[in-house]
């Protein structure tokens, strides 16, 4: 039911959304060189890389050479692709990857196989499923673009504030997704997106906060 979903959703969405993706690829064009898309390379479904789509909010050939996690002063950010980042209409051609199988519209989200090589063996199972447009480690982490422009180091802030509340709400998907709380997981992107509430479902709320007290209690205790 899932596939099925994922199929007849991304097609309507592709369909309905082409008005934006034709605006969208003109500004970039007319903003600057190096073409509409993005196809950097992921890690998916076993461990298994595969090329996403993204509309290109960069200068061309830019990932890898400097920080891995950009920040809104990263001067390899287009113009129109701040407005694309903010927006998270950049994210918006993955309906491709989506349609083709390599993704889903709930799943983990895509990593570098940088991050990837981290994994431990209990994080592995992560890669058991597709990865996602959106996910509750998305939400949770819905503000993270402000954070790396924030940091003095994003990819350092990724590290140590980002990736360990994400990879314990991915293993908490992994353990406990289902097609109905998928559904509800979109609905919840849909009115983040829309709203910006810093609202969460209960269950994960509760590891959000659980996490922060461990990492107030870690604090408190070398302080």
């Amino acid at each position: 039911m899932k596939r099925l979903f994922d199929i007849v959703a991304s097609l309507l969405g592709l369909i309905v959304l082409s008005p934006v993706f034709l605006v969208v690829s003109l500004m970039i064009v007319i903003d600057s060189r190096g073409g509409v898309f993005f196809r950097g390379e992921r890690v998916g479904q076993h461990n298994k890389s595969f090329r996403i789509f993204k509309f290109r909010s960069m200068v061309p050939d830019c990932e890898g050479k400097g920080k891995w996690n950009v920040g809104d002063k990263d001067d390899r950010i287009t113009r129109v692709g701040h407005f694309l980042r903010k927006s998270k209409l950049d994210e918006l051609p993955q309906l491709i990857n989506v349609l083709k199988g390599e993704m889903s519209f709930v799943g983990y989200r895509p990593e570098l196989r940088y991050y990837i090589d981290m994994y431990t063996e209990k994080e592995m199972p992560i890669l058991d499923l597709k990865p996602g447009i959106t996910d509750w480690a998305s939400m949770a982490n819905f503000e993270q673009f402000k954070g790396f422009t924030d940091s003095e180091d994003p990819d350092v802030f990724y590290l140590e504030q980002v990736r360990p509340l994400k990879l314990r709400l991915q293993l908490y998907y992994r353990y406990h997704h289902g097609f109905w709380s998928d559904l509800g997981c979109i609905f919840w992107t849909i009115f983040k997106v829309l709203t910006h509430s810093q609202r969460l479902p209960k269950d994960v709320q509760k590891i959000v906060d659980d996490y922060r007290a461990e990492q107030e209690q870690t604090a408190a205790a070398k302080g």
